[in-house]
């Protein structure tokens, strides 16, 4: 369950449903899924495949609350670049929303990190699903079974303990609907 609905599973999922069912007919389509499948499985997957390689982390999960300063940073960076590049691409404001606020909240779970260790994959999951929220409304919130089946998967893997699957989840659903209600006026 882990792997299947991970970060690198999830976002891009949600990102080409987004763009094909909400911005298919626009002619530049292609081109901002590939910058959002860029910023959310390529970059973060050769990222940790690296970091691994060169022993900067122990494993593929970055387990370690200290190993995870360098490759949230270097995201950062990741989605700071997409965003430009979805601005020179006159893409919708929903979708350069979407790159901003990822590079602002991989700050967020930074400067958590620096205290506690926050689950990644549920802030993912709940945030890809506020955002789908935006996008499509309620039906959207049909998704949310998926939290709780993650945060047992999370816990049963002893990945994460329930607060920290249970704040992973509420601050990425909340800060996600909040940051792009305000960007896009809703």
């Amino acid at each position: 369950m882990s792997w299947v609905i991970s970060p690198v599973v999830v976002a891009p999922a949600a990102y080409a449903a987004i763009v094909m069912l909400g911005f298919g007919n626009d002619l530049n389509s292609i081109s901002y899924v590939m910058v959002l499948f860029f910023a959310s499985t390529i970059a973060p997957v050769l990222l940790i495949t690296g970091l691994k390689k060169t022993g900067k982390i122990s494993d593929y999960n970055i387990t370690f609350m200290e190993q995870r300063f360098l490759p949230l940073l270097a995201l950062v960076g990741v989605n700071a670049l997409g965003y430009e590049f979805m601005q020179q691409l006159s893409a919708p404001r929903l979708l350069t929303g979407i790159l901003l606020f990822n590079a602002v909240n991989m700050v967020v779970i930074l400067l958590i990190t620096l205290q506690w260790k926050i689950s990644i994959h549920l802030f993912t999951l709940a945030s890809s699903v506020a955002l789908l929220l935006v996008q499509f409304g309620y039906p959207a919130l049909w998704l949310l079974p998926l939290v709780p089946l993650l945060m047992w998967s999370r816990i049963v893997l002893k990945a994460h303990n329930f607060m920290q699957t249970l704040v992973g989840g509420v601050v990425g659903f909340a800060v996600t609907f909040a940051e792009l209600t305000w960007w896009t006026g809703l």
